[in-house]
């Protein structure tokens, strides 16, 4: 492994220590043990899930069936919850763990009864175009699970319209709004769990037993213009390739970096664009070819499952490499 940074293979995937290790602990002190319901969809790394249950967070929140398994072959398995709907559960069933999956038709209910699952959470609508069953139908769906033989635990619900508002008063105002739904869906549908809730929502929703914040280990420019109390860990490292009269270009492009947010930014620096393997930016004054540059992407959810590893770093120094190994499906 390179002990330093500009001897990495560019471009290359860069965490802070000192930044993830005070992400770390300020959402722990926020939303200590069970408060807090870790995200693996953001990090896919079984070595940072761990970090997360040294701070008292036992139970983990996946997006995939890959994840899933992966957590559960790590021996992170105490509580595992599939926060999406899934039409062939066989693979959740035969896990060595405590599986629930989130439930919102008939026929994903019948397709967790008939993987071997036992517990399930009612997916309600609560204002994302997505996932979730319409409020007033999750008390049915829920009487339809128990008939089945499924332990309902309760319902969860993503408030995820509101998570990219940068306005404090309006993501709290919008995400009111949509736990009052979740409310009344719980009230049709009881048991002790009301799962919801991301990074920008974590210090918002009072009404969640549980929060699925994931991005606040690593932060992205997105998450950065909201004001929260975690640092950005997380860059692509690259190196200058080419320079122009009026603009540089470096080794990272769309392949290695999530673009749904928009741009990502370099410091001191106007991005022009991304294309496949490059992004030209333009700074004064311009950087000599051979450079190394941080590129700070918008959207660290996606920029992590481009890449096979973390190179974690202090200062110009590389300390570990740790495998982003719940990439796949």
């Amino acid at each position: 492994m390179p002990a330093r940074i500009d001897a990495l293979p560019t471009p290359a995937l860069l965490v802070d220590v000192a930044a993830l290790d005070h992400n770390l602990a300020e959402m722990a002190r926020a939303l200590p043990g069970a408060r807090l319901r870790p995200h693996v969809k953001a990090t896919k790394c079984t070595a940072l899930a761990r970090r997360q249950r040294e701070l008292g967070h036992h139970a983990f929140t996946c997006a995939t069936l890959r994840e899933m398994e992966g957590l559960a072959a790590a021996g992170l398995g105490e509580d595992l919850l599939l926060a999406n709907e899934v039409l062939d559960a066989r693979r959740l069933g035969a896990l060595d763990a405590r599986v629930s999956v989130a439930v919102d038709s008939e026929a994903t209910v019948q397709a967790a009864a008939a993987g071997g699952v036992r517990e399930v959470l009612i997916d309600v609508n609560v204002g994302l175009p997505r996932c979730g069953c319409a409020p007033e139908e999750a008390g049915r769906l829920a009487e339809r699970a128990r008939q089945l033989g499924l332990t309902v635990r309760g319902v969860m619900g993503y408030e995820g319209h509101a998570m990219a508002v940068a306005a404090r008063e309006e993501r709290a105002r919008l995400t009111r709004a949509s736990m009052e739904l979740l409310e009344r869906a719980h009230q049709d549908v009881g048991g002790e769990v009301i799962s919801a809730g991301g990074t920008g929502s974590f210090d918002l929703n009072t009404l969640a037993t549980e929060i699925q914040a994931g991005s606040y280990t690593l932060m992205d420019g997105a998450y950065a213009k909201q004001g929260l109390p975690f640092r950005q860990a997380l860059w692509v490292q690259a190196r200058v390739i080419s320079v122009s009269a009026d603009y540089a270009v470096a080794d990272c492009g769309l392949k290695a970096l999530g673009m749904d947010h928009g741009n990502p930014e370099i410091e001191g620096a106007r991005v022009w664009f991304c294309s496949d393997e490059h992004i030209t930016f333009s700074s004064e004054p311009l950087p000599r070819v051979g450079d190394g540059v941080r590129v700070w992407p918008a959207h660290v959810d996606p920029t992590v499952a481009y890449h096979e590893r973390f190179q974690l770093v202090a200062g110009d120094e590389v300390l570990e490499s740790w495998p982003i190994d719940l990439r796949g499906w």
